[in-house]
């Protein structure tokens, strides 16, 4: 069998896909016998001619499917004890997919809810604004990124990647998301695709308890032993072989515990800022012209650079939502969400800065997870003290003034928003990265500084503040047989590097038990 492969194809919007089987056909002298997309995006540089572009591989005769095979761990080595995955997120979720590839039954436990009653939660909590710590959008099914668009474009280049969307496919994900140059799921699919990650692993062999937190951790000469687990019928201790610690960028107490442990982490960098939302049709009249009626949801992605610090904007969710992603009492935290459809009237992303150990004062590794929870309790107070999300126009942003009333831009944010100063929440140098940048930002896209514009705040959770140190074969340099794992761990940037660091961490686990 001959493959072919032709790049570039260029065909007007509104064009049948059919007309690209037909170039294959053509090239082929007769039908296809194999066609398929391998990559499709969109050039908007000359708004007057936006077109697809493609690449398509196709032969007359099908391929030969080859099945992905793994080692399986011998029966004699089967552990006695516990391999724990700690975390149900994408990290997690990937973790337990690979043991179960290498032959081993995981139990995976989730501190939060499966994912339909943690979504009951967090309506709960917009309606009525009484905090579940357990089960909110950071914890629960899915992790962090099921309440997100789900986009799966990564600056990473992982040989894993292309597996992760697979998988996501496997498991009722669009298939799109295949060739798409931006993939994205949406948080409505996500939400399925996630049920059904549960029922493979259990369905496997594996097991899954929700409601059940990591409390503590029993380490003698250098090498972890038992975990100390919490749910509603109390405490377990549970002897372990292996654990996977893919808590999330937020599971603060965890870290909290590993430092009392003396497992070895240090401070990182991150970022902070505010949501910005404008309206999805100046957006995408922006990107795409008048065109843009007859495209998908216009995106962006833009970055700025002042002597001091870098701004840039990050999870953006075309006709998406403002989330309230608080897990903790007497603070309010942003995130950004949109369904596969995108068909909100508000785009929306985070405008944010980055901060480093400057801004964070102290030498413990913790002192980040402590500036951001300064910044969280700021905007607690600066939105009254009812988890309201304190809002201001861009214009009177730039201006240092208070708002008192909202233009063409109304806000999403689900919990309520009270006008406040947002000078009071964020640091002078953050406030000053973030009003240069809107100003800079709109010179590339024009509207981006609309003075409608509304910033929510505050965006704190943009990565973790920590990372926890890990040696060459993934385990922590203080506690053999603790696989950090993830971006709660500080090795990933969203789901799809997270997803692909869970794939590691389980070979890395298998490998580990075959000694």
């Amino acid at each position: 069998m001959r493959l072919f492969t032709l790049s570039d194809i260029k065909l007007p919007i509104g064009t049948s896909e059919t007309e690209l089987e037909k170039i294959a056909a053509k090239k082929l002298g007769g039908k296809a016998g194999y066609f398929a997309i391998k990559k499709k995006s969109l050039d908007a540089r000359d708004k007057n001619n936006v077109r697809y572009v493609y690449t398509v591989e196709f032969s007359k005769t099908p391929p030969q499917k080859q099945e992905r095979t793994f080692e399986r761990l011998p029966s004699s080595k089967t552990p006695e004890k516990a391999v724990l995955v700690v975390g149900g997120g994408p990290a997690g979720l990937f973790c337990a997919i690979r043991l179960l590839d290498h032959g081993i039954m995981p139990v995976l436990i989730e501190r939060g809810a499966p994912v339909d009653e943690r979504e009951r939660d967090i309506n709960a909590f917009c309606r009525e604004r009484a905090l579940n710590v357990e089960s909110n959008v950071q914890f629960g099914e899915g992790g962090a990124g099921t309440f997100s668009d789900g986009k799966l474009n990564t600056q990473t280049h992982s040989p894993l990647n292309r597996e992760v969307l697979e998988i996501f496919v496997r498991f009722g994900a669009p298939k799109e998301i295949l060739w798409l140059s931006k993939p994205h799921i949406g948080s409505d699919n996500l939400k399925k695709v996630v049920k059904n990650m549960r029922e493979y692993i259990l369905a496997q062999g594996g097991k899954i308890a929700f409601h059940t937190r990591l409390d503590d951790f029993r380490i003698q000469n250098g090498k972890l032993t038992e975990v100390v687990l919490k749910d509603d019928s109390g405490e377990q201790v549970l002897p372990v072989s292996a654990v996977a610690l893919a808590i999330g960028h937020s599971a603060r107490d965890t870290f909290e515990t590993l430092y009392r442990r003396g497992v070895p982490m240090r401070q990182k960098d991150f970022a902070v800022g505010v949501r910005i939302e404008h309206l999805q049709s100046k957006i995408g009249f922006a990107q795409y012209g008048k065109e843009y009626t007859r495209l998908p949801a216009a995106d962006y992605k833009l970055v700025s650079h002042t002597p001091e610090r870098s701004a840039f904007t990050f999870c953006m969710c075309p006709g998406g939502y403002v989330m309230p992603a608080t897990s903790e009492q007497g603070c309010v935290v942003t995130n950004g969400m949109s369904n596969f459809a995108r068909d909100g009237a508000n785009a929306n992303s985070a405008l944010i800065a980055q901060v480093s150990q400057a801004d964070f004062g102290g030498d413990s590794p913790l002192a980040g997870v402590e500036f951001q929870r300064r910044l969280e309790r700021n905007a607690f107070l600066a939105g009254g003290g009812s988890y309201a999300a304190p809002t201001q126009l861009l214009g009177d942003f730039l201006a240092d003034k208070e708002s008192s009333r909202f233009g063409e831009v109304l806000p999403t944010y689900a919990a309520g928003t009270t006008f406040a100063d947002l000078r009071t929440v964020l640091p002078a140098p953050v406030i000053t990265a973030l009003k240069y940048a809107a100003l800079d930002m709109d010179k590339r896209l024009k509207g981006f500084a609309c003075p409608d514009a509304i910033l929510t705040a505050v965006e704190s959770r943009t990565s973790s503040p920590v990372r926890i140190e890990r040696d060459d074969n993934f385990q922590s340099t203080g506690a053999q047989g603790l696989f950090p794992c993830g971006e709660g761990a500080g090795y990933a940037g969203g789901i799809t590097s997270s997803a692909a660091d869970g794939l590691r961490v389980g070979s890395a686990i298998f490998a580990y038990l075959s000694k």
